[in-house]
């Protein structure tokens, strides 16, 4: 990972346009090819960001100053930061990291959902749980009814970083041929609630949500409903 703090402009341009003033903020290259501008405010969210797969190019303007562009090649997005002063320039090395561990009632509803796969799709079944990935795994593999592989990401609050996360996963496990002869891998979002922003973004990259009853799913584990 690369950390720039440094005084800098940034526009950027796609189904929008966005535009930050010159101050000081802190710029982040992940080694997966996303791009994040953060302030000392906000809490975690950046400013602006480009999700990978993006490229960035370092250059000059006419005028001598440093102008990062960076590019989407599926999209037409583009973020352009002009850095007027360089405080800082850090690369780390992070290592692989064990992935999110979770807790209680996100983990009980992981498996829960394992067991009954068919309560978020109709003729889903259930081909692994926290299936890998090479930025950590996904909750579950399942596939449909046409065959066709499933990724689903289960939160029990679920917000955009979530979405962000399972759009990750779907680009890496789409380079995978075993995965994808009966279609492009197709996502779930799931949670016991989805904010009308994830929604909206979910929708937008084509990724289904599903609202999970925790207690409902409990009832379908509960050993005295068994007829054996």
């Amino acid at each position: 990972m690369r950390l720039v703090v440094a005084r800098c402009q940034v526009d950027y341009a796609g189904r929008l346009t966005a535009h930050l003033p010159m101050a000081t903020r802190v710029l982040m290259i992940k080694a997966d090819g996303s791009v994040l501008v953060h302030s000392d405010g906000g809490s975690y969210k950046p400013l602006n960001w480009m999700s990978p797969p993006c490229t960035l190019r370092e250059g000059t303007t006419e005028d001598g100053q440093v102008e990062w562009t960076v590019t989407n090649p599926k999209t037409d997005d583009t973020l352009r930061i002009l850095l007027a002063e360089v405080v800082s320039d850090s690369s780390h090395d992070l290592g692989i990291d064990p992935g999110l561990q979770k807790d209680g009632v996100e983990k009980h509803l992981q498996a829960l959902l394992a067991d009954h796969p068919g309560t978020l799709s109709e003729g889903l079944t259930l081909v692994r749980r926290e299936y890998p990935t090479p930025i950590g795994p996904v909750d579950l593999m399942c596939r449909d009814a046409l065959g066709v592989s499933v990724a689903v990401e289960i939160k029990r609050r679920g917000d955009i970083d979530g979405v962000e996360q399972l759009t990750r996963y779907l680009e890496l496990l789409n380079r995978d041929p075993l995965l994808t002869g009966n279609g492009p891998v197709r996502g779930i979002f799931a949670a016991q609630e989805i904010k009308p922003q994830a929604r909206v973004l979910a929708t937008d990259r084509g990724i289904a949500c599903a609202v999970v009853d925790y207690d409902a799913l409990r009832g379908l584990d509960d050993p005295s409903h068994r007829l054996f």
